[in-house]
């Protein structure tokens, strides 16, 4: 008996995407650098299934039919290459690696060269979607060897989730191409996550509204044009209970965020590329602003004051203007998502089709949203659109509601909330939409103490100006 694919790395979403696979009518092999855990999942979740343990690494690559088709969902750095390094030498020329966890995109492209170096083939392949996305369908985002692609192209459409556009899963580019759509992924789930936080708290603290109160609120949204995964488990966290208190959960979790760092990579890279990523790189450094939690106590504390109320003389139009806010913001931060994702292909030759992005994003990852449906359609009609903002019709998207988002960062501003993310979204579209901005005064002061020269208005050429008399 041979198994059609392995899985390595028996954590929850590797167990969990083992399950899936395997009830869509395959054999699965299982490996666990720890054998009490791959033991556990046997017995228990996987009783009864097709789903076949292994013990030592030659007994699992031993299981498996070939070409062999590993998938490796190990945690990111040293361990996937120390993995990776323990397979080598047990594999033959053809077989495939497909490295599912988040790595860093450079580190594929090292891995790649190793694996050819050795005859085989491997895939970069980003999945989205949690442990309820591996388990039920997840959005996959796969670069690297196109050939090893096709060989795991039928398992990986029947696992992924399924929607009205076909399964969330598709061959995106050469090299790292699939990690680097993966990496900006997170990096535009951070920056929704913050603007949807950045809401709640001008609810919560400048309207006083109740957590339940909220969480109605933003049902609403989800139950129009905001309909979003990210959206849906707002309202629904802010429904929950403390079993302890009987408080709003909400209200007794510590106001501290962790990250993994794919937040930090989107941003680095897009410093490296020179792409403007501010909502993004803003949503890092909350999450990191949010940890100095002791510093912000004490601050506070000094100061001796608190934050005054909004006006809800007409709390009406304040709802309705941070459900516009909301709904811009998170729309301007996919046009810096995206713009990145276009500068990034032309510079890595990855051939990226962003309404095939658009299209998989619409299911199983966790910035799946109703609005993609748009993305992908402006896509589908301009492949080469640098910039979304470059497009009528999303334009008309905006338009009508930026006003919203000015609204609600003045209100914020006024009585003290930060909006570190939402107020990034709105300074980039009104940067995007000056024709002049105050770079003229930059340049003069870098040739003033520098010499480092400037263009003119007026004629071609590199000038500079004796600036002291």
């Amino acid at each position: 008996m041979k198994t059609d694919i392995g899985v390595i790395g028996m954590a929850v979403m590797g167990s969990n995407l083992a399950l899936n696979i395997e009830s869509r009518g395959y054999k699965v092999s299982v490996f666990n650098r720890t054998a009490k855990r791959t033991e556990k999942f046997v017995e228990e979740r996987a009783k009864g299934r097709e789903i076949y343990p292994a013990y030592t690494l030659e007994e699992f690559v031993g299981l498996l039919q070939k070409p062999r088709k590993i998938i490796l969902m190990v945690k990111a750095g040293k361990p996937t290459d120390l993995v990776i390094d323990a397979l080598i030498p047990l594999l033959e020329k053809g077989d495939i690696l497909i490295d599912s966890g988040n790595a860093y995109f450079k580190d594929t492209e090292k891995r790649l060269a190793l694996a050819h170096k050795h005859d085989l083939k491997y895939i970069g392949m980003g999945v989205s979607g949690g442990e309820s996305g591996a388990l039920h369908g997840p959005s996959m985002m796969a670069g690297g060897d196109k050939d090893g692609y096709k060989e795991i192209e039928e398992i990986v459409k029947k696992a992924a989730a399924q929607t009205e556009d076909g399964p969330c899963v598709a061959y995106l580019g050469k090299g790292s191409a699939g990690h680097y759509v993966k990496m900006t992924h997170n990096g535009i789930e951070y920056a929704v996550m913050q603007i949807l936080a950045e809401a709640y708290d001008i609810m919560h603290t400048g309207l006083g509204m109740s957590a339940d109160d909220i969480s109605g609120e933003i049902k609403k949204w989800d139950e129009g044009r905001l309909n979003s995964y990210l959206v849906e488990i707002t309202w629904k966290i802010l429904k929950r209970k403390d079993r302890e208190t009987g408080r709003p959960m909400v209200d007794v979790i510590l106001d501290k965020a962790g990250a993994k760092g794919t937040g930090k990579w989107t941003t680095q890279s897009a410093l490296d590329l020179g792409v403007p990523v501010p909502s993004i790189g803003m949503a890092v450094f909350a999450r990191i602003i949010s940890s100095y939690k002791n510093e912000r106590m004490a601050i506070a504390k000094n100061l001796n004051g608190s934050l005054s109320k909004i006006d809800i003389s007409n709390k009406k139009q304040v709802l309705e203007n941070i459900e516009k806010a909301v709904y811009t913001s998170i729309l301007i931060t996919y046009a810096q998502g995206m713009h990145l994702l276009y500068k990034a292909s032309k510079e890595y030759g990855y051939g990226l089709d962003l309404a095939e992005v658009s299209r998989i994003w619409k299911g199983g990852c966790i910035v799946r949203a109703k609005l993609l449906n748009n993305l992908k359609e402006i896509y589908r009609e301009n492949k080469d659109l640098s910039h979304l903002f470059l497009s009528v019709k999303f334009m008309d998207m905006l338009k009508n509601d930026i006003s919203g988002l000015r609204e609600e960062v003045i209100i914020a501003k006024k009585v003290g909330i930060p909006l570190l993310v939402t107020s990034s979204a709105l300074d980039y579209f009104d940067s995007f939409t000056h024709e002049l901005v105050s770079a003229n005064i930059i340049q003069a002061q870098r040739d003033y103490f520098g010499a480092h020269t400037f263009e003119r208005i007026d004629k071609e050429g590199i000038f500079h100006e004796e600036w002291e008399e």
